[in-house]
């Protein structure tokens, strides 16, 4: 009881204060590096004390800050990880050949440094905000979607449906795979998944192409009260979505989305 005492008093089991500033940007070392492809990999970054959280709510991102050239770059990334994760933070990052601050990521080395702040975002997801998502997603705009999913999905609590249409150019590009797919076979009630590859292989069961109205009426259907729909990925794709979805009878997709709209693009 004395040891309760004292520790509670010395606030010992005080919460910590999230990490990040949303106006100053701080640094956090490289603690693992795990290839996905051979492009893509999952970078661990570590957070000063094993109880530290970035504290990001969800739906949210960071800035992540460069020097390139004399110049300050920056680019912003949606964590893989959360809160319930504490003493470090994922990315799920692809690096381009012309990618400033992807390449910068990919080359860093085990104890290697970025800058980091935020959050920032004008979404942030509270149970309750629709009764079901359809979610389109092209490339490395999983990584949103795959933090509103894993959150929802968790909360045994709550009932929200989720219906994923995620798009890339080959198999070896789709990220997270074994994770979605795992994720959608123990909640076959509240979420599914349905890929579309413009070059897909041998015997391949999924979407073919573009993603089309037609898979967006199949797979997500139509507008309801309670439904909204989330987008991420490529400008060109998302201005094909933006149609295909007005083809539909969903409203317009803001210039600048805000949390409650309807049609929401990150």
């Amino acid at each position: 009881v004395t040891a309760w005492v004292l520790v509670n008093v010395l606030g010992g089991n005080k919460k910590r204060k999230p990490v990040l500033d949303p106006k100053e940007y701080k640094e956090f070392p490289l603690v693992e590096k795990v290839s996905i492809s051979p492009n893509t990999a999952l970078y661990r970054f570590g957070l000063p004390h094993r109880e530290d959280t970035v504290g990001i709510p969800i739906g949210q991102h960071i800035t992540v800050a460069a020097e390139i050239n004399g110049k300050t770059v920056s680019r912003s990334y949606t964590p893989t990880s959360s809160d319930a994760d504490t003493g470090h933070f994922d990315l799920v990052v692809k690096t381009y050949p012309q990618g400033n601050i992807s390449r910068v990521i990919g080359n860093l080395k085990i104890g290697d440094r970025i800058r980091v702040k935020g959050p920032k975002g004008q979404f942030k997801y509270t149970m309750g905000m629709a009764h079901e998502f359809g979610m389109i997603a092209g490339g490395t705009g999983i990584t949103p979607m795959y933090q509103i999913i894993t959150h929802i999905l968790y909360n045994k609590q709550d009932p929200t449906r989720i219906n994923l249409i995620y798009a890339n150019v080959s198999k070896e590009d789709i990220l997270l795979k074994l994770e979605l797919d795992e994720l959608a076979r123990r909640n076959k009630e509240r979420f599914s998944v349905y890929y579309v590859l413009n070059n897909p292989p041998e015997g391949w069961e999924g979407g073919v192409g573009f993603v089309t109205t037609a898979m967006i009426q199949d797979k997500i259907a139509g507008p309801v009260d309670g439904k909204r729909v989330l987008l991420c990925g490529p400008p060109p794709m998302i201005g094909a979505m933006k149609k295909n979805l007005g083809e539909l009878g969903y409203p317009p997709a803001q210039t600048i989305s805000k949390v409650h709209d309807t049609v929401f693009v990150f």
